[in-house]
């Protein structure tokens, strides 16, 4: 009889096909989505990051012009002055060429550094994140990983860089910048702020990245329209969008690291107090005394200015050329 009802009974209710399997009591299934840059060689990288950092420096120079005039404290008493201000007095006394003075010294630093700053980047994120592409603080690490790496390259042209933006008539050019300061002041002058880049620029890169990784991925789950084609390649808006974030928000809580990294670069030219050491604490001391505490917030509209456009165009570029390169491998294969 009970063989008879079991049979009834199986008969009834068949056995599915599909069984749960039991899992874990914390188990969760996480989604990751593949990165394309398993395809990208190394020199892929590099080159990407190449162009994104000279076609972002070029285009916003004339602001980062401006930005360095308004946070050179020299010797005479100081007067705040803004951007208009800076503007105009750059255009009236020295013309508007003087707004890209130093751009060669800008183009010779920014490529080479940025080659290393995203191909760091992307191999330190793939190593750190453990395959998971939701992970902000390896993206935080990375971008500290990648900043220390590119400023060692970039730091000395930005020195150049700066002195000739300032120095009107002072220098004859890069070279003849470059070869003057070790003459006169040694190899150890192109990285008097070397200390103060690092410590600038690897909270700015932390946020910077762990911001741009954030708002992109923000963007393709509360809006699908911004995405491009497919989850794995987001539209240029979305790069755009979550590039000016970063670099806005980073730029400005970055700002009076800025303005000692400048006085570091520019002391002795054009009326520019010169330090007996490259101690941030001295300088800090002195731009305090000289312009108080709103001495230290020098420049930040400008620098915000300069930075959240330029993250915008340099993501959005490098995503592109990274883009570029994975359909070129895709079609190889």
């Amino acid at each position: 009889m009970a063989t008879e009802a079991a049979a009834t009974t199986a008969s009834k209710f068949p056995k599915p096909d599909l069984l749960p399997i039991p899992q874990p009591p914390d188990f969760h299934p996480t989604v990751l989505i593949p990165s394309q840059n398993d395809k990208l060689r190394f020199w892929h990288l590099m080159v990407a990051g190449s162009i994104a950092g000279s076609v972002e420096h070029m285009a916003m120079f004339p602001v980062d012009t401006i930005k360095t005039h308004m946070q050179t404290i020299r010797s005479c008493p100081i007067k705040p002055v803004g951007i208009t201000q800076a503007f105009r007095s750059i255009i009236k006394t020295e013309g508007p060429s003087a707004l890209y003075r130093g751009i060669w010294a800008m183009g010779l630093g920014a490529g080479p550094a940025h080659a290393v700053y995203f191909s760091f980047y992307e191999v330190s994120k793939k190593y750190l994140s453990g395959g998971n592409p939701n992970n902000s603080l390896a993206h935080a690490v990375s971008g500290v990983f990648a900043t220390v790496a590119s400023d060692a390259v970039f730091t000395p042209m930005d020195m150049v860089k700066q002195r000739l933006q300032i120095g009107k008539g002072m220098y004859g050019g890069v070279w003849d910048c470059v070869k003057r300061v070790m003459r006169e002041e040694g190899f150890g002058a192109f990285y008097a702020s070397y200390r103060t880049t690092v410590l600038m620029n690897a909270p700015f890169t932390a946020v910077h990245f762990a911001t741009y990784e954030a708002v992109k991925r923000g963007l393709r789950e509360i809006s699908p329209e911004f995405v491009g084609r497919g989850e794995e390649e987001e539209g240029l808006l979305v790069y755009a969008t979550a590039g000016a974030a970063g670099g806005g928000l980073a730029a400005v809580l970055t700002t009076p690291l800025d303005v000692v990294k400048t006085q570091l670069q520019c002391q002795g030219v054009c009326g520019c107090d010169r330090f007996k050491s490259s101690s941030i604490g001295e300088v800090f001391r002195t731009i305090i005394k000289k312009d108080g505490y709103r001495g230290l917030a020098r420049g930040w509209l400008p620098r915000m200015l300069f930075h959240a456009p330029a993250a915008a165009i340099c993501w959005s570029t490098y995503e592109t050329v990274k883009s570029f390169f994975h359909d070129v491998n895709g079609a190889a294969v």
